[in-house]
């Protein structure tokens, strides 16, 4: 009999977003922006969210004002896993390394902390 095996998306940065339906880019010397993803992932992403100081104030932004959906952020060195499409748990290389769930509520944004299982 066969089982089935599954499927394994990973990446880093760009290769983070891009299983998402949105993603949170940065060119160079520019402002953020929402770029589209492959879309087997609901809501948005953006990760390096305390590794570059305009993540989260520009994440936060898109958000707010309805140009970015809701989704998740994610540290540097921490990780998102997803078991048929719905969040499970966060992993995390770094103690200091966290997950948050992003969202517009009320003219304003709401940003939960997520909890995670460390690694290191």
């Amino acid at each position: 009999m066969l089982r089935s095996l599954g499927v394994l998306l990973t990446g880093l940065s760009a290769g983070s977003i891009c299983w998402f339906e949105e993603g949170i880019t940065d060119p160079l010397n520019a402002p953020l922006y929402k770029l589209e993803g492959l879309g087997m992932l609901r809501g948005s992403h953006c990760p390096h969210y305390d590794g570059e100081s305009k993540r989260r104030p520009s994440y936060h932004n898109l958000v707010l004002n309805g140009e970015a959906q809701s989704g998740y952020a994610a540290d540097d060195g921490a990780a998102l896993h997803f078991i048929d499409e719905q969040l499970h748990k966060i992993v995390s290389s770094r103690v200091d390394a966290h997950a948050y769930h992003v969202q517009g509520v009320r003219n304003t944004v709401k940003e939960t902390q997520l909890a995670a299982g460390f690694l290191g």
